[in-house]
């Protein structure tokens, strides 16, 4: 479905959100009594309890956020002094608050708990811009990382993201007001989007992290495939073979990421995996795994500068080499494996 233009986005879906939460508050009681009559009826402990909570804690969050960017924007003079370093702060002390509270009820619900191990953007490259490449599978592992890079190692995060994450008002409203670019799937465009990505690298000070996913998507079977059909339906045959002994990764398309090289050659760059959610592809999926009970371990590895390849195509095989690592300890820490 189209992403609908900005001004229906302001004007009807985030007064929509706000008016969908009180009216939910205002019924809760109702729509507990039904999920607790039906959570005898359905496997697992809760469940209907634990989605109805979680859905309505969500909505709240959302509707708050809305509320507390509004009036953001009526601080900043009606939106004259978004762009200003003060506000932009605000914002991201914002951000950096509500994800606080957001992962706080996901703890508590879900049972979720998150580790990081090796190196990460604070104590390996201080002081230094880094470019955060990660892999992406499972639900919220965005939200995980922006969590991580915000709320831990105190970084400023500039993001490349799918445009339909807009269809969320809070995501929509704050991340058009900070350093961020919506890819939307048009291929004929990728000139375009890759001077975009580039662009958005430039001028990253010491504590910005340029935050991109190279595999375009969330990872399945299916998504695999079709990544190492179309490597080969251009012509680049030991890409797609490369990509084939990778089973737990899309193959990364390089564009973005060598656009961002360019443009902030003095940057680190720290690759980030992690497990946990491997086995959740679907809504099914997660319906089956609730609550969760999960432990979340990201890995953080760190490249400094000096140890990055200069040349295009040395650059494309060293990003290669990195995923095939990535795949390689997801082999190895990913549930079914443990």
């Amino acid at each position: 479905m189209p992403l609908p233009p900005r001004w229906v986005r302001r004007s009807v879906l985030a007064p929509g959100v706000v008016l969908l939460a009180f009216l939910l508050v205002t019924t809760l009681p109702a729509w507990a009594f039904l999920a607790a009559a039906a959570s005898p009826l359905l496997p697992g402990r809760l469940r209907p309890l634990r989605l109805l909570w979680m859905g309505t804690v969500y909505l709240i969050w959302d509707a708050a956020a809305l509320l507390a960017l509004f009036g953001l924007w009526v601080g900043s003079g009606f939106g004259w002094r978004t762009r200003s370093p003060a506000f932009q702060r605000a914002h991201y002390v914002l951000a950096g608050a509500f994800l606080r509270m957001l992962f706080w009820q996901v703890r508590w619900t879900l049972r979720l708990r998150i580790d990081v191990v090796g190196t990460d953007p604070d104590t390996a490259l201080p002081g230094r811009p880094e470019l955060v490449l990660c892999r992406h599978a499972g639900p919220g592992d965005s939200f995980i990382l922006i969590h991580a890079l915000v709320n831990w190692f105190s970084r400023e995060p500039r993001i490349v993201l799918k445009a339909a994450l807009q269809w969320d008002p809070a995501i929509d409203v704050l991340l058009n007001r900070l350093p961020t670019r919506f890819i939307a799937p048009a291929p004929d465009t990728r000139g375009s989007v890759i001077e975009q990505i580039g662009n958005l690298a430039v001028g990253l000070d010491d504590d910005d992290a340029f935050v991109i996913f190279p595999e375009g998507g969330n990872f399945t079977p299916r998504r695999r495939l079709k990544a190492i059909a179309r490597l080969r339906s251009r012509g680049l045959e030991r890409m797609a073979l490369r990509a084939e002994r990778m089973q737990h990764v899309l193959a990364p398309q390089p564009g973005g990421l060598l656009a961002a090289l360019d443009a902030a050659p003095d940057a680190g760059v720290i690759f980030v995996a992690h497990t946990g959610l491997d086995q959740m592809l679907t809504v099914a999926d997660v319906w089956r795994e609730l609550p969760m009970d999960k432990r979340i371990v990201m890995r953080f590895w760190s490249v400094p500068p000096e140890e990055i390849p200069t040349g295009r195509q040395e650059r494309i095989d060293w990003l290669y080499d990195w995923w095939k690592k990535i795949d390689d300890w997801i082999a190895a820490n990913r549930d079914d494996a443990a």
